[in-house]
């Protein structure tokens, strides 16, 4: 952690020193372009700057720099304009958040507003959301509502994968990064023609672990928590019998143990958030949870047939998604022994706490969109949308019988997307989605007596309209309202502890935005940027913590976000790419009513007023995990040697996070400012490129960035994965 002034220095000192290696490297070289970018952000084939939403696409080669050392799907968060993500449920649960729009809810059925959309399928459930990232083409992180074609859940945008899919010619690589930990990343893939021009197939996996390398002073075990392994693999199967039909089957499967989040008691002091002399990075005591052990499995099935009817084409994809598991933890983040003068560590814990969880989940969706072809004025599509899932999720406190709950969601849509080119210049589009919404809770053996079952249903409409123009042929602008909604809520994760069933009725927001696309000095920089406005009624929000660990659902009356998020990628020259972004977020929560529980322990330092019951009144507060700041810069500098296609390079990568608030009240302790990190590499690339060896670093100056906290017995905190150095090796046809 750190003052805002350190953090000013330790910017301006990067910014100055990226700078001056630009302008050093800088050779004018006419030649270097950027390249274009596709995206499917419509459900089409288009180029990035065509479409009238504010999207960054993360291309392959960043990926694999950004992961390299083990990194999941969290590493991600500031790695782009306004996206963040965190976990409190380690590399199984990720929870995403875009423009401050996000849910901090740690049970395993929450609803979140970030989408997650891998191959054309949704994945609902956080369980579903964190697979293994790998033979990845590109990520795209749309901003905003996306209610029209992607449906509920997306009042916040989306987060959207797409893997490198069969063809006729023959693809095969293997990478492989080793480092500290004994870290690592093995990933695999070959594809090509089975049958040419009528069957292709694709198969690709990875291996990612690290070792237990932290020990637990309370039972004088060495290396027994930080460590996982995490095996994953897909087999695609693409089928083109004639010119008009494309039938492609996905199968996919993971399987991963390791240790759960670690939890650390009292990292933080009473009335600083800066991480204290508690903290040790290869040392915890835990009398509790196991070691927190972790461990999920998962498969999922899809298939997706386009048939080409010649004017128009005919979509349907279809998909089930199963995930199973279970994860234990020492949640005081201590020890505790009790006797004539109790004692416990490090610093004070009133009582021990260690909870463990089995879960297991089933979803099927099923899409059907009809979508124009051909390049006259008008272009359509229209669909239907159905969704099911269902979670049975066991909780055991320890200290009563486990009480499970049976957590079912439906939904069905008809959207349906219209676009007008009304000049050659000046094209309008709009779009309209009618969603029906069911959930359903059910509970067995809650120790406080039979729950009644639990129902909550909605119907909405949410639709999104936008005017592009464009200035000259290479820019144009934009501007786009849209709204979007989140189905309705229920969390009873609490009656395992005595409390009770709570629900949120759906929120609905309303969002305004105005872009700028553009290709700059001779096709050599692209620069995008946006700003937005948004307002979301009914806003839901999760009370966590206080006295009980609790979790409750509230709807504040409104929540406001405005802000900007700009990025750019300048190709100096023929060796020098340079991509930078930043995104800023204010958010403010407006509700005069609302209060929360604050930290049970007592040992935190509310700001907000305390009403009579002595709860924290949280209007006027930012959304909770809602970063200001988000910015990141990546420089990619490649010098050939020689004439025999052998070229020395070297990249960094940063990414900054400006003011958090971690939860919904305000307090001395649980926020962050300042945490950024960094990643650099250094290699030789062989034959034009088809191999190439490096040594890297991941958090190169191994910053202890705090990335959450736990805060019902005491300063519990946990923080972002240490510094980790080592070697790659690459290799392609």
């Amino acid at each position: 952690m750190f003052s805002s002034t350190h953090f000013a220095k330790k910017a301006l000192l990067l910014g100055s020193s990226m700078f001056a290696a630009s302008t050093l490297l800088f050779t004018g070289s006419a030649f270097a372009q950027v390249d274009e970018i596709i995206v499917t952000a419509q459900k089409r084939e288009e180029n990035i700057q065509d479409v009238p939403i504010s999207i960054t696409a993360i291309p392959q080669k960043d990926l694999t720099a950004i992961l390299s050392g083990g990194g999941d799907i969290l590493s991600l968060a500031n790695r782009t304009p306004g996206l963040y993500a965190e976990s409190s449920n380690g590399r199984t649960a990720p929870r995403f958040y875009i423009r401050g729009l996000g849910n901090s809810d740690f049970a395993l059925q929450a609803t979140q507003p970030v989408s997650i959309i891998m191959d054309d399928v949704v994945k609902e459930n956080v369980l579903l959301k964190s697979f293994p990232i790998f033979d990845m083409e590109q990520v795209e992180v749309l901003r905003g509502p996306q209610g029209t074609l992607f449906g509920r859940n997306t009042p916040a945008g989306i987060v959207k994968f797409s893997s490198i899919k069969p063809s006729d010619e023959t693809d095969m690589s293997i990478s492989a990064s080793l480092g500290t930990y004994g870290s690592a990343k093995v990933e695999a893939a070959y594809g090509g023609a089975l049958m040419p021009g009528k069957i292709a197939a694709r198969i690709s996996g990875a291996l990612i672990r690290r070792d237990d390398y932290v020990n637990n002073d309370f039972t004088l075990e060495d290396d027994a928590l930080g460590g996982f392994q995490d095996v994953a693999g897909r087999f695609q199967l693409l089928f083109t019998p004639t010119e008009n039909l494309s039938v492609l089957a996905t199968a996919q499967a993971r399987d991963e143990e390791g240790t759960a989040t670690l939890f650390r008691a009292n990292i933080l002091s009473t009335g600083s958030n800066e991480i204290n002399s508690n903290y040790h990075e290869g040392f915890i005591s835990y009398d509790g949870g196991a070691n927190n052990p972790q461990s999920i499995n998962s498969e999922s099935y899809s298939l997706k047939i386009d048939y080409d009817l010649g004017n128009a084409t005919l979509t349907s994809i279809t998909a089930f998604d199963n995930a199973s598991g279970d994860s234990r933890g020492d949640i005081d983040g201590g020890f505790i022994i009790f006797g004539p003068t109790n004692i416990s560590g490090p610093g004070f814990i009133p009582f021990p706490s260690d909870t463990g969880n089995v879960y297991d989940t089933d979803q099927f969706t099923q899409e059907i969109r009809l979508a124009s072809n051909g390049d006259g004025p008008f272009s359509w599509q229209v669909g239907g949308f159905y969704f099911d899932s269902a979670i049975e999720a066991l909780t055991d406190p320890g200290f009563v019988p486990p009480s499970t709950l049976f957590d079912e969601r439906d939904a069905w849509a008809a959207f349906a997307q219209v676009g007008y080119q009304m000049s050659d210049r000046t094209k309008l589009t709009g779009g309209l989605r009618f969603t029906k919404d069911d959930a359903f809770l059910h509970v067995e053996n809650a120790p406080g007596g039979p729950v009644a079952d639990t129902e909550i249903s909605a119907s909405e409409l949410s639709w999104d309209f936008s005017l592009s123009h464009e200035l000259n042929d290479n820019a144009n602008v934009y501007a786009r309202i849209a709204r979007g909604f989140r189905g309705p809520s229920i969390q009873g994760r609490d009656v395992a502890f005595f409390g009770t069933v709570s629900t949120a009725e759906p929120e609905t927001i309303n969002s305004y935005e105005v872009g700028y696309k553009s290709i700059l000095m001779d096709n050599r920089m692209r620069f995008n940027a946006a700003a937005f406005y948004y307002v979301v009624n009914d806003q839901q929000f999760t009370a966590v913590g206080g006295g009980g660990n609790n979790i409750t659902l509230v709807n504040a009356d409104k929540g406001v976000g405005y802000g900007f998020e700009a990025d750019v990628l300048w190709a100096v020259s023929d060796n020098l790419n340079l991509t930078a972004g930043i995104g800023y977020a204010k958010t403010e929560i407006q509700d005069d009513l609302l209060a929360v529980p604050t930290c049970g322990s007592g040992q935190c330092t509310p700001t907000d007023a305390i009403n009579a019951n002595g709860f924290a009144v949280v209007n006027g507060n930012p959304f909770p995990n809602a970063p200001e700041l988000t910015a990141n810069f990546i420089a990619d500098y490649r010098q050939p040697i020689g004439t025999n296609g052998m070229e020395f390079i070297a990249s960094t990568d940063w990414s900054i996070q400006g003011k958090t608030n971690l939860f919904l009240y305000e307090s001395l302790e649980y926020n962050t400012s300042g945490n950024f990190e960094g990643g650099l590499k250094l290699g030789l690339g062989f034959n034009d490129g088809q191999y190439e060896v490096a040594a890297f670093a991941r958090n190169i100056t191994n910053e202890v960035n705090l990335a959450g906290g736990i805060d019902f017995n005491n300063n519990t905190g946990f923080v972002t994965e240490p510094r980790i150095v080592g070697v790659s090796f690459r290799a392609k046809n």
